[in-house]
């Protein structure tokens, strides 16, 4: 009887264990930290990863930096004002994505349930590891420890019974840090939020309820649903579920990228066809490039287009043969701009988009009747290796290069 009550008290703590097995983990100023791995003496220095344009936005910025007021997503001619002394670095994806390749590699060795957000930040169900790696805290400090280890950036981990309350968790112990809410702490826990902690009340929802008494999560979690819906409509109800802790998504792995593209917002707005079509032709790198690294190709590719008033036009082509190559996803944006025909307004911003995607290892590559449809392949997958050797600038197609200058 001994053994057989060890064993179920090890059955009942394993299940105890299990009933907070969600993580969310989620890197620490992302793109800045991967940078500082190469530039440490910037460490400690506010620091932020962007095009030096004005009218480009802030895509990561350090703790420093965010000290001052600067925010990703925010205009770099805003975040130049707010912290004029921070250093510009321009961004790396390639790098970046090869980075969040290891990370994930690092989540899909703990678990097989693993559910990327984007590309430095996943929810993990680790129920299933407790018997090989101990309690999901233990395997929370693991995780980080590789991540500090084995790739030289810092993560912070959230942990709890569901995917809602393990993504506060990770947000409020940032950064570089591990909080674990239990199921019988998340009500209490939640309930000394601010209202604007609970997924969906953004700055205009919060408002709304401000002017109902409404300022805490406890606040809401008090109030009648039927309130809540007349003046939050279907939101009113998801609000609620959430003030009391109950989402009961489950964490499901996702493999392949819904979409792979680039896009870029020029300094000046331009009608220039040339400047359009050269720009197009750098996306379509960045977007092919992007696609190659990852295995994948597209039987889709798409254009943007945003004109000086802010209004956005999108045109799509489906293609017979999926491609991965620059130089095919270039031709397709060019016949998709040139189907809008006049062109309005001056243009502020162009993007280039991959879409249906497919692992390239379980399609085949058709060659067209033209051959030198998989020279230009070939010849690109050359290109990827002088990139990852001497870096993405050392070879350009010639038209490219910068105006007047010799080199790229």
């Amino acid at each position: 009887m001994g053994l057989d009550d060890d064993r179920g008290q090890a059955e009942a703590r394993l299940r105890e264990l299990r009933r907070a097995s969600i993580m969310h983990v989620d890197m620490d100023a992302f793109f800045v930290s991967v940078e500082l791995r190469a530039r440490p003496d910037l460490r400690g220095q506010p620091v932020i990863v962007g095009f030096p344009a004005e009218r480009s936005v802030v895509l990561s910025a350090s703790y420093e930096a965010r000290r001052f007021g600067v925010k990703s997503a925010m205009p770099m001619a805003v975040a130049h004002r707010l912290c004029p002394q921070a250093v510009i670095i321009e961004p790396r994806h390639k790098l970046y994505y090869e980075v969040s390749g290891q990370l994930m590699g690092i989540f899909e060795s703990i678990t097989e349930l693993v559910e990327p957000l984007s590309v430095d930040e996943a929810f993990l169900d680790v129920g299933g590891a407790i018997r090989r790696l101990g309690p999901p805290s233990d395997i929370g400090q693991l995780i980080r420890r590789r991540v500090a280890s084995e790739l030289g950036i810092t993560a912070s981990v959230g942990i709890a019974a569901s995917k809602f309350v393990a993504k506060i968790a990770s947000t409020r112990c940032k950064p570089d840090g591990l909080l674990l809410i239990r199921p019988e702490q998340t009500v209490p826990y939640l309930h000394s939020l601010p209202v604007n902690a609970l997924w969906g009340v953004g700055g205009k929802t919060a408002e709304v309820l401000a002017r109902m008494g409404i300022r805490t999560v406890a606040d809401v979690a008090a109030t009648p649903v039927s309130s809540l819906k007349k003046v939050l409509g279907a939101t009113g109800e998801h609000v609620h579920r959430l003030s009391w802790g109950i989402d009961s998504r489950t964490v499901t792995p996702v493999r392949v990228e819904k979409s792979i593209g680039a896009e870029e917002t020029f300094a000046l707005d331009t009608a220039d066809n040339a400047l359009l079509h050269r720009e197009l032709l750098r996306l379509s790198h960045r977007t092919a490039e992007r696609l190659r690294a990852s295995g994948l190709v597209a039987r889709t590719v798409a254009l943007k287009l945003r004109y000086a008033d802010f209004s956005t036009v999108t045109r799509s082509r489906t293609v017979h043969t999926p491609l991965d190559s620059a130089q095919l996803i270039y031709a397709v944006a060019i016949q998709l701009l040139e189907s809008l025909g006049s062109r309005p307004l001056m243009v502020r911003l162009v993007g280039v988009r991959a879409e249906q995607l497919e692992a390239a290892a379980q399609t085949s590559l058709q060659l067209s009747l033209d051959r030198r449809d998989d020279n230009w392949r070939a010849a690109e997958q050359a290109l990827d290796k002088v990139a990852e050797k001497f870096g993405s600038k050392s070879v350009l197609p010639a038209r490219l290069l910068e105006p007047g200058s010799g080199n790229p």
